[in-house]
């Protein structure tokens, strides 16, 4: 986005001077995270967490390169491969414990981040490519995450590939074929394991070219921010650099406190002990789950029982296990309330927090045995999930009456007589109305 009042590069010496007419990465730079940005000057801490994504990100190709230079893509030795890195590789534990940690937190700061986004409609008019994007990266990491967890090749490992490459033989016609074509076979073997590593290796840098894309798209409009309402003037933002990068430095501290002392202290916590025992296609687990953070959608995956109008279960189940993500797709159709933020929504606000106890509902019963009380509980938690977007929110925001929104940006910070302080030219005079 464009801003009149946004300082401009100038290039100082020659050599920066020279290099700006020839390639002007500086000045893509400066205008992209620098002063020549000014954002909203009321963002909150939650809007931190796409730099923490961005840095997340980062370290899951940084350790991952370096694990693929040990690791060995054959089910006679991707075990033991595993076991070398942990073992005999200079600081392997730690490259391969901050990576799988990594992986976990990585979708942490993603879900706050989605949630953030759901809470102060930046899915709205007219930042709706910069959602769907976002949208395309959680398909991606979920598609990534989950073939990394199938190439240490433990029991969780190989029967967690069976369980989930299976689902695509639900699709009539072409769902079995396309199920052999994954794996390379009829059942997870060697050939599994070399495509799954190929496509873990290369999805990453995927992901960061939309990425990319996403920033490129964000910096059209501009940032959202907590009171949903447009920049109108200088008053209303501040340069990124050096107000917001300095808050990032202090979410990324505390970030990375917490990331090293679960990869130290307790780096098992967020995995499976099944995993560290070779895979044995002969000897099924007792419960196959999926890692942490795809549990919601395993829940909603789970939640369909009973063929219903001549459709198998199974195939129910696929359907609305993808259903419940490609949703998210038409959300800035879905809410066409003219207000952003759920701060002035306070209908839409307490649906809000009942969607995010709902998911909280559905990652808990996806990790519970498929048995009552918790199947009942995961199909009543997947009936709301769909509701909430198919029939509630469409509802909300066409009855509900919001609160007055504030004039500007900086009225909501300053307040009412300071902004207008702010907003007046030079010597801050401000003309007062005649009584």
């Amino acid at each position: 986005m464009s801003f009149p009042w946004a300082e401009q590069y100038e290039p100082k010496s020659p050599f920066m001077k020279w290099l700006d007419s020839r390639l002007p990465l500086p000045r893509l730079v400066f205008n992209a995270v620098g002063p020549g940005y000014p954002v909203p000057r009321n963002l909150n801490f939650f809007y931190n967490f796409g730099v923490l994504a961005g840095f997340a990100l980062l370290v899951q190709i940084i350790t991952g390169i370096v694990l693929a230079m040990h690791y060995s893509a054959h089910i006679d030795t991707a075990f033991a491969s595993i076991e070398h890195i942990m073992r005999d590789v200079n600081q392997g534990w730690l490259i391969r414990y901050l990576h799988m940690n990594g992986a976990s937190f990585f979708f942490i700061v993603v879900y706050v981040h989605i949630f953030r986004g759901l809470y102060y409609g930046s899915y709205k008019a007219p930042r709706e490519i910069v959602w769907m994007l976002g949208v395309v990266i959680l398909l991606l990491m979920m598609a990534t995450a989950f073939m990394g967890y199938v190439l240490p090749w433990g029991q969780m490992s190989f029967w967690g590939a069976q369980v989930i490459t299976s689902l695509f033989s639900a699709i009539p016609l072409v769902g079995e074929p396309i199920r052999q074509w994954l794996v390379g076979g009829f059942a997870p073997d060697n050939a599994t394991i070399t495509r799954f590593f190929s496509l873990h290796y290369v999805l990453p840098f995927v992901i960061l070219g939309v990425v990319i894309l996403k920033v490129w798209a964000l910096h059209i409009p501009g940032s959202t921010n907590p009171t949903g309402i447009d920049v109108k003037g200088p008053q209303d933002t501040l340069p990124f650099h050096p107000y917001f990068t300095a808050k990032d430095f202090f979410t990324l501290t505390l970030y990375l406190i917490a990331f090293v002392a679960v990869s130290f202290f307790i780096p098992n916590a967020l995995g499976h002990p099944d995993n560290y025992i070779p895979a044995n296609p002969l000897s099924t687990p007792e419960h196959i789950v999926p890692e942490w953070y795809l549990l919601p959608f395993y829940a909603i995956l789970r939640a369909f029982t009973v063929d219903l109008l001549f459709v198998p279960a199974k195939l129910w189940g696929v359907i609305a296990m993808f259903a419940s993500i490609l949703l998210l797709l038409f959300l800035p159709w879905l809410d066409t309330s003219r207000v952003r933020s759920a701060n002035y929504r306070p209908v839409y606000r307490i649906f809000f927090w009942l969607l995010v106890v709902d998911v909280l509902v559905l990652g808990y019963v996806g990790a519970m045995p498929a048995e009552e009380p918790y199947v009942r509980i995961g199909q009543l938690a997947t009936m709301y999930y769909f509701a909430h977007f198919l029939i509630i929110l469409p509802i909300v925001s066409a009855v509900e009456k919001p609160l007055p929104l504030p004039n500007s940006i900086a009225e909501a910070v300053l307040g009412k007589s300071a902004a207008q302080v702010a907003a007046a030219p030079s010597g801050g005079v401000v003309a007062q109305p005649a009584e």
